[in-house]
């Protein structure tokens, strides 16, 4: 017996660029810090749905990978729902052809149906997210202690940019910047710039990296390191918090050493991270205190002095939950640009 077939048709398909993206996001910060700050705690509460991430490599450019993050929000207080993707690559030699080394999409699909109903442009997003996830993470870790009057950044590319931008967009001052990177000119480039913003009184560049750790209160690091340099517990004796955003800069002494705070522990120990390898010095994860989203509700306490380590891995519910808010930002703005008839007029030929 046939199906009986009913009027619904699929829902059109927005494609939104990084233009629109960066409009939707650009001197927002604040806005995006609280869409994370959301997300972290529905993640803490069991509202979120995310697998670990899947990397394609290839045997003739192991240098390059591509990366899956699927994931999924629950929806809380009224707001529905999400499934999605992001789907981003690492490919290092493009920057020796003046392109990014990451270029990334989100697909977001519609919980009930299924569908797809949007394409962004997400290397931003992904850039975003982590920004406002370190932005907001300095704030609350260090809310019980003074707060740090300067930075020491260590990697000088776009994530290092972002974070700044997120930590002075949130009402972060600072009366000295510091910053190092293998490409001093880089690192001289974003020092300068740091220099200009009325947030920041002076800024420099340190000639390397333990100096910029060891000078600074606040220590940002967004290296591509792939193994620990920054070893000896001594560097972090002066207990800064460190935003440990590039995961594999702090050898595990220096973890031990640390209160150390992560965003997911399943996710960020493994894949050989600074986190990961204390794990398999000691043999277990008791030097973990807590997740973010365990300080943001309250239950974890950060001590008022000593040096805190946080180690986010990178959640794909973050991307999903800033790509979803310059999606429906877009369409509440009637500006998204949608692509009628993506999936064919209707889908009747298909049901029996």
């Amino acid at each position: 017996m046939c199906r009986p077939t009913t009027s619904a048709t699929p829902p059109r398909f927005a494609v939104i660029g990084h233009d629109e993206v960066m409009r939707v996001l650009r001197g927002r910060e604040a806005e995006v810090i609280n869409v994370v700050r959301r997300t972290y705690l529905e993640h803490e509460d069991g509202l979120t749905t995310n697998p670990p991430s899947s990397f394609l490599r290839f045997e003739d450019r192991p240098e390059n990978r591509i990366i899956a993050l699927p994931a999924s929000l629950a929806g809380r207080d009224g707001q529905p729902g999400v499934d999605g993707i992001k789907w981003i690559s690492s490919v290092p030699r493009n920057l020796d052809r003046g392109l990014p080394r990451a270029s990334a999409v989100a697909i977001l699909n519609d919980p009930e149906t299924g569908y797809p109903f949007a394409c962004l442009e997400a290397a931003t997003i992904s850039a975003v997210r982590t920004a406002a996830s370190a932005a907001l993470a300095a704030t609350v870790l260090t809310a019980g202690r003074p707060r740090p009057r300067t930075v020491g950044i260590v990697g000088a590319g776009v994530i290092a940019r972002a974070i700044l931008a997120h930590l002075l967009g949130s009402g972060w001052t600072f009366e000295r910047v510091g910053v190092h990177d293998l490409m001093n000119a880089r690192a001289a480039r974003l020092a300068s710039d740091a220099g200009c913003l009325d947030a920041v009184t002076e800024s420099t560049v340190h000639a390397d990296a333990e100096d910029a750790v060891r000078s600074h209160d606040l220590v940002v690091l967004t290296t591509a390191a792939a193994s620990p340099y920054l070893t000896d517990p001594a560097l972090v004796g002066h207990g800064p918090v460190v935003l440990n955003v590039s995961l594999r800069d702090l050898g595990p002494k220096v973890v031990l050493s640390s209160f150390n705070v992560v965003d997911d522990i399943e996710h960020c120990l493994r894949a050989g991270t600074s986190p990961h390898l204390a794990e398999q010095q000691v043999g277990h994860r008791g030097f973990v205190a807590g997740t973010i989203g365990q300080v943001l509700s309250g239950s974890l306490t950060v001590p008022e002095r000593g040096t805190v380590v946080f180690s986010p891995f990178g959640l794909g519910v973050l991307d999903l939950a800033v790509a979803r808010h310059v999606h429906d930002t877009l369409q509440a703005q009637g500006a998204l640009r949608q692509v009628d008839g993506f999936f064919g007029p209707d889908t009747a030929e298909f049901r029996s």
